[in-house]
């Protein structure tokens, strides 16, 4: 769980939360525990409890398959999924990374049930990460062979870019894989300050990671029975800040043909050149190393380079407030690798491909009822946390609007109610619904959706309102996608299989309908047609008309033009 300064934990700086995946803990059938580092944690009762920390079992058979670049050694599940870890690419420390030519097992592992580690990161074990990180999990079917021709699916994982990895809850692909009929990739890159804060001032290492994770594949899938020409990318939170970054990179286009964004915190835009210059000027005060002095940066501890980072993650908004509180590291719009905002303050660049974007019911609550707010908020107080959150003529125009008005919560009122309803919009639905528009209306197709039904995520259960029935969190969309919700319910597993379906279709033909389910209307410039998944009809649009939010109450990205 990220921990947020005190300072950032009024309203939608809050609402910024785009908290991804806490790293899990991971054990599979290893040689050795050193091949291994959580095998004896994932045997603890404590553990074992939370099926989710701990991966599905493997058998103990393994398997090779012959790659252009050499035998690559996987093993048979027990689901009928053969799962493949490979290094797909290496990088010096704060270098631009390159594709790996050899297959290698991550970590310099011997055993092919090896899981990757994770990237650094704070708030796990050391031994539970290395810099050595660029790893991924391939899972493809036992009935695929070379000439299967299949579509593939590759994930990038959430985590406000300063946390996740390939094995955090829920990932397992094997359901997925089994279910959409094609390969599933969940990849991880450089987090933080080691892919988006370079002493030297370079940008975007932790994205360009994601290119070579995508190369990779396009060299290498054919070998397990996939298409190259029918890769579909997808990821959630700031894993989807990180597909939408992708879009906006013409020189990696003909990588992917399809696009999924889960859950993506839009308002906050991507980062620009004059911020970044600003934070990475602070942070390298924080290393005391300067830009050229290699030496001093490769002679940093990755404690030191994280603790540095957390320091810089909390201060970022005080230093410049277009940084924002939740993903304060990102991709910056460089002008050269991404080279268009996609966003609505600079014009929207000719597109083609067919994207898949959604959101969930209660994006902010995770946040706005967690922390600092975990008892009920005086009605008084709303205006000001706006004030603080969004400025007074912002803040006015919200507080004057019908769409957030006083809610009586238990027969009394809570201003809560009313700021989850209002960040879930203002930094997620709306936004996303305006992206969507921008995006038909250059020549693309978008189809948009909202979770009204989801599987609370590992973690969420901290904050008892995520429990509640009928309330979907930030990151309960992820099981449900994935087919890995333990022990779900009958409505679950309904849309466990309507949206598994609905994949499959989009993978292969740019559109998620299905003739076992209701009609998907593809979106409009003015009616984005937003299907309610997991409930019925479409979900009206509220507040994200466009003559509202980006109009009369503009987002953050066109507040401080980024």
């Amino acid at each position: 769980m990220i921990v947020l300064s005190p300072l950032l934990t009024t309203l939608l700086l809050l609402v910024s939360l785009t908290l991804g995946a806490p790293a899990s803990v991971t054990s599979t059938a290893f040689k050795s525990p050193l091949d291994d580092p959580w095998a004896i944690l994932c045997k603890l009762p404590i553990v074992r409890l939370i099926a989710s920390l701990c991966p599905r079992e493997t058998s103990s058979s393994t398997m090779s398959i012959s790659t252009p670049i050499g035998t690559a050694e996987g093993v048979v599940d027990i689901s009928g999924v053969n799962r493949f870890a490979v290094r797909y690419a290496t990088a010096a420390r704060w270098a631009e990374s390159y594709v790996s030519t050899t297959w290698a097992l991550p970590n310099g592992a011997t055993n092919a049930s090896g899981l990757p580690l994770a990237c650094p990161q704070q708030g796990v074990d050391d031994s539970a990460f290395s810099e050595d990180c660029l790893s991924m999990l391939v899972y493809v079917p036992q009935s695929f062979n070379p000439s299967s021709s299949v579509p593939v699916f590759m994930w990038v994982h959430g985590g406000s870019f300063i946390e996740g990895s390939a094995t955090d809850a829920g990932l397992d692909g094997s359901n997925l894989a089994i279910a959409t009929q094609s390969i599933v990739v969940v990849i991880q890159y450089r987090l933080g300050a080691l892919g988006l804060m370079v002493p030297d001032g370079s940008t975007n290492l932790a994205l360009m990671d994601v290119i070579n994770a995508l190369t990779f594949v396009n060299k290498n899938i054919a070998a397990f029975g996939g298409d190259n020409s029918r890769v579909t990318i997808a990821g959630q939170s700031s894993g989807a800040t990180m597909i939408r970054s992708l879009l906006a990179v013409p020189s990696a286009s003909y990588l992917f043909q399809s696009a999924i964004l889960q859950s993506d915190p839009m308002d906050y835009g991507f980062q620009s050149s004059t911020t970044q210059k600003t934070l990475q000027s602070a942070y390298n005060n924080l290393i005391n190393c300067a830009a050229t002095d290699y030496v001093c940066q490769n002679a940093l501890s990755v404690d030191d380079i994280l603790n540095a980072q957390g320091t810089l993650f909390n201060e970022a908004f005080n230093l410049d407030a277009s940084a924002g509180a939740g993903e304060p590291l990102r991709p910056v719009n460089d002008g050269t690798l991404i080279t268009s905002p996609l966003d609505s303050t600079a014009p929207f660049p000719s597109v083609n491909k067919p994207i898949l974007v959604s959101t969930v019911l209660n994006e902010a609550a995770l946040t706005i009822y967690g922390d600092e707010f975990t008892s009920a908020l005086p009605e008084d107080e709303f205006l000001p946390v706006c004030q603080a959150s969004l400025g007074d003529s912002r803040a006015n125009a919200v507080a004057n609007a019908s769409f957030y008005k006083p809610l009586a919560v238990d027969g009394s009122e809570d201003a809560r109610e009313q700021l989850q309803e209002l960040g879930t919009d203002y930094v997620w639905r709306c936004s996303s619904w305006t992206f969507a528009r921008n995006w038909i209306s250059n020549g693309g197709s978008a189809y948009v959706g909202r979770y009204s039904v989801g599987a609370t995520y590992p973690g969420n259960e901290e904050v008892p309102i995520c429990t509640e029935t009928g309330v979907v969190c930030h990151q309960d969309d992820i099981e449900i996608v994935f087919g890995t919700v333990p022990n779900p319910t009958g409505v679950q597993s309904a849309l466990m299989k309507e949206m598994q379906a609905r994949y499959k279709a989009f993978m292969l033909t740019g559109s998620p309908n299905v003739p076992a389910y209701p009609p998907w209307a593809e979106a409009t410039s003015s009616d984005v047609h937003a299907l309610n998944l997991g409930g019925s009809g479409e979900v009206a649009a509220g507040s994200c008309d466009p003559s509202f939010w980006g109009a009369a109450v503009p987002y953050d990205y066109q507040v401080f033009g980024i």
